[in-house]
Formats: structure tokens, C-alpha cells, sequence
């Protein structure tokens, strides 16, 4: 939310990290070096994880981590520094500060202040401890309750604000794409009718004029027919390739059906385009018979059957996705039956 995953955020959190590693490796006590580091990897990775982590608010398990990130490395520090202490050697107070500061962004303010208030806990206790006293321990932490008191804020007004923003945005994407659909369906009606137009206009035409129909117009008006049936029961299977392989075979006396249940419409066009030449290699070498070609449903074994019938045989072709074949029935040719003669 708010540009935390954009390329300035990481800028910023690269910066972060930069900069705490070389506070880390030169502003403290000697013999502290591990302690400097292991506090400095701790932050790190929680300022990371604050702009990677996904989900608005923070996911819970993100937020206990983050809120004890803070504690661990302030009291890992604490460990190695003894007063008195330069400004540069507690340097994990204002690290965390940061840290709590985007956690109210990311919509867990409460846990913030947990791990804020857990922290100068524990930076007054090691006042007291070192000799410092509670007082002076309080006067030098309490000012990282600043940056927090502004992020709550934040987190109470701008956040419900930038929410409704945010859900005014999806609506707007779901209405544009809701139009983009419509205007699709819109421009395949005309796109049908433009071509139903350009189908059947020059043979209604031709009708009118004539006033009768002859034998080549029932044979045109039969296969136009045939055609935006196909188009409409298999859309997938009317090629232009295949729609005039399919004229021919119908003109040669070939009853040709054609289905489709969408088992094609998510394969890819290479494999597709092997599917369908074995269509025109069957519809080429048909002439007599009935060819039923369907393209069966998806997550199928076999995606696409093709069976040839005749008065005499019946052969049968089923395809997989990838156009190998994986049934091969041979024709079978129908036996007479005997004829019996009855003697009285």
C-alpha cells in the first residue's frame, strides 16, 4: 500500500541498510563488532521484510516478528555499551524508531507502540543498571516517541482515506474491463453479421431475381447452410482451410458434422494447427459416407475424434493435445446377413 513495493521504497530501504552498516562497523565500543553486526542484520531484514511482505495489514505472524525485531537488537546493543556512550553507539533506538514508523503505515499501529514502548522499556532499565538513573534514561529516549505519534496519525486518517481511494481504483478496473467485455460481444455480433451478410446475400439475390430456384442454387443454399452451422457449432474447426475442404466433401456427397466443446481453445496455435491439418487430410480423402469430426471437452485424453462411416464400414481416429494418434480403429466392413429360403 502507499508505493511501499516501488522502486523509491527499495532505494529507501538500501539507503537504510547502507547507512546503519556503516554506523555498525565504525561507531562502536571496542570488542562490540559481532554485537554491532548481529543487531544491524537483525534490522535489516526487518526493513526489508516491510516493504516485501505482501497484504494489508501486515500478516500477523510478519507483525509479532517485526515488533520483537526491535527489542532483540536494541537489548543486543545495550549488551556491549556501557557509559559513557556517544549519540552513534545506541544507534539501534532510531533504527527501530523507522521500523515502528512504517509498521503504522502498513496498518499495525498497535503493535508498533508494543514494540516502541518494549524497547525504551529497556533502554531505561539499562540506565538504571549502568548507573544512569530512570530519569536520564527517559529524557534521552522519549524523543523517538515523535516520529511514532505522527505515524499513528497517519495510520487513523490517511490510511482509511487511501483505502477508499484504492477500492475506487478496482471499481474503475472492474467497470473498464466489464465495458471492454461488452464492447467485445458487441463486435463480434457485427463482426457475424457483417459476415452473414457477405455469406448470404449474393445467393438471396440471385433467388429474388430468378423468381424459382434451380438445382445449383438448392445445392449453394444447402451448403451456406451447412457452413453457418459449422461456424456456430465449431467455431474452432472453421478455418478457412477446413470451410472449403468441407464445401468440397459436401458436394461430393459427404454428410459432414462438426462440434465443438472448446477442448482446442487453450492449446497452443502450433499444436493446434497440427490437430486441424489432420481434419483437412480426412475431409480430402472422404467421398462417400458420413465424417463426424468434434473436438472434445478439456483435460481429456484424447481432444479431438474423427469417425468416417459408410453404408459398408466405420473407422474411428482420437487424437491427444499434442496430435499424436491414440486410437486407430480399422474399418470395419457390416457382413450380410445370409439369405434363407423356407421350403414347404
Amino acid at each position: 500500500m502507499l508505493g511501499l513495493r516501488t522502486t523509491a521504497a527499495r532505494i529507501l530501504v538500501a539507503a537504510f541498510v547502507g547507512t546503519y552498516a556503516l554506523i555498525a562497523t565504525t561507531g562502536g565500543p571496542p570488542g562490540s563488532l559481532w554485537y554491532e553486526l548481529t543487531a544491524w542484520f537483525i534490522v535489516s531484514v526487518a526493513a526489508i521484510a516491510l516493504i516485501v511482505v505482501r497484504g494489508d495489514p501486515l500478516p500477523m505472524l510478519f507483525t509479532v516478528a517485526l515488533t520483537a525485531s526491535g527489542v532483540v537488537a536494541m537489548n543486543v546493543i545495550l549488551l556491549a555499551v556501557h557509559p559513557p556512550v556517544s549519540g552513534l553507539q545506541l544507534w539501534p533506538l532510531s533504527a527501530v524508531t523507522a521500523i515502528y514508523t512504517y509498521m503504522c503505515v502498513r496498518g499495525r499501529t498497535t503493535w508498533a507502540w508494543i514494540g516502541m514502548l518494549a524497547v525504551l522499556a529497556s533502554y531505561v532499565l539499562w540506565a538504571q543498571r549502568t548507573g544512569m538513573g530512570y530519569v536520564t534514561g527517559l529524557q534521552l529516549s522519549v524523543i523517538n516517541f515523535a516520529p511514532l505519534v505522527t505515524a499513528t496519525f497517519f495510520g487513523w486518517t490517511i490510511r482509511p482515506a487511501a483505502q477508499n481511494i484504492f477500492a475506487l481504483r478496482r471499481q474503475t478496473t472492474v467497470r473498464a474491463e466489464a465495458e471492454a467485455a461488452d464492447a467485445a460481444v458487441l463486435d463480434e455480433r457485427d463482426h457475424r453479421l457483417t459476415q452473414l451478410d457477405e455469406l448470404t446475400r449474393p445467393l438471396l439475390e440471385r433467388m429474388a431475381g430468378y423468381g424459382s430456384l434451380t438445382d445449383d442454387d438448392r445445392t449453394a443454399a444447402g451448403l451456406l447452410e451447412a457452413h453457418l452451422r459449422d461456424t456456430l457449432r465449431a467455431p474452432t474447426l472453421t478455418t478457412p482451410a477446413i470451410s472449403r475442404a468441407a464445401n468440397r466433401a459436401r458436394s461430393r456427397g459427404v454428410e459432414v458434422v462438426m462440434l465443438d466443446d472448446h477442448g482446442l481453445d487453450d492449446v497452443p496455435a502450433d499444436l493446434r494447427d497440427q490437430l486441424l491439418d489432420r481434419v483437412l487430410d480426412t475431409l480430402a480423402a472422404a467421398d462417400s459416407g458420413t465424417v463426424t469430426i468434434r473436438v472434445l471437452p478439456p483435460r481429456r485424453q484424447a481432444v479431438l475424434t474423427i469417425v468416417h462411416r459408410t453404408p459398408d464400414t466405420l473407422s474411428r481416429l482420437e487424437f491427444r493435445v499434442d496430435g499424436e494418434l491414440i486410437r486407430r480403429d480399422s474399418p470395419i466392413r457390416a457382413t450380410p446377413h445370409p439369405e434363407v429360403f423356407w421350403h414347404d
